[in-house]
């Protein structure tokens, strides 16, 4: 994935929609790429490493409580949650049959961009509730 094309894949993605273009600039100048062979452990459960990390090849089987997962594809996401709270991360995520490239920002870089622009922080607030919402009328039906 090359740098022109990396802020297009973050506007597509609901926790960044409809952020203006300086923004997405801003994230992608202080992120890193990561790349990690098939089979290896990405995160795990519990672990209190944070950062957000956007899936640009390959995919990561993810495992809760020892129950397999939906598995993340290019454009996929995680760690929107530890990158915001810092808490321990939800799931365990183990590259995938072909590897992993993310694309990774730590809450190092991130915290001082949700200050520096509000749009960011509304941007993810309405995600995290679109989630949210639709959770609880999963358990409401």
């Amino acid at each position: 994935m090359t740098y022109q094309t990396l802020p297009k894949m973050l506007a597509g993605i609901d926790l960044f929609s409809g952020v203006p273009d300086s923004v997405l600039s801003d994230l992608v100048s202080v992120g890193t790429t990561h790349s990690t062979s098939p089979g290896h452990t990405v995160v795990a459960q519990g672990s209190t490493d944070a950062g957000l990390q956007v899936v640009l090849e390959g995919s990561a089987d993810v495992e809760v409580n020892g129950v397999r997962r939906p598995e993340i594809l290019p454009g996929g996401y995680f760690g929107e949650i530890s990158v915001i709270d810092g808490a321990g991360r939800s799931a365990t995520l183990t590259a995938g049959k072909d590897g992993l490239k993310t694309f990774a920002i730590s809450p190092v870089n991130f915290s001082p961009l949700i200050d520096k622009h509000p749009e960011l922080a509304r941007s993810l607030l309405k995600a995290l509730c679109a989630r949210l919402r639709a959770v609880e009328a999963s358990q409401h039906d």
